[in-house]
């Protein structure tokens, strides 16, 4: 195998890690708030919900996004009308195969992080689009 494939390996691989550190650290942040997971990393057809979250009896499909540095633009610019179509694809989809969750309203919420650990900045936008 050539060295370029195993540089791409762990790219991939530390980019997941990374991915994950990211949430897990996103999670931590919301249930300080007052969130309550539903469930992480749904994924369908359609697309990937990072975070189902309620606070007091409103359902919140969160997307995580981030950036080492906003030189080229944050993570909340990442979310354009592609995205979004796709996160509402997956959330109805969610939606359907959980008919037993009741809520008064439900929103789209984006959290960019950027930075380096153990500095991150969150920047949060909720009901988002």
């Amino acid at each position: 195998m050539s060295r370029s494939r195993f540089a791409s390996d762990s790219y991939a691989r530390n980019s997941l890690e990374r991915g994950k550190e990211i949430e897990d650290f996103v999670l931590s942040y919301l249930e300080r708030e007052k969130f309550r997971l539903l469930e992480r990393n749904f994924h369908c057809k359609g697309g990937e919900l990072d975070l189902i979250m309620m606070v007091r009896d409103e359902l919140v499909f969160v997307e995580v996004r981030y950036r080492g540095s906003v030189d080229f633009g944050d993570g909340i610019e990442s979310v354009d009308h592609h995205k979004q179509r796709k996160l509402r694809i997956a959330a109805e989809t969610w939606l359907q195969r959980n008919p037993q969750i009741t809520f008064r309203g439900c929103r789209f919420d984006v959290i960019s992080v950027s930075g380096k650990s153990p500095n991150y900045q969150i920047e949060w936008v909720d009901d988002a689009f």
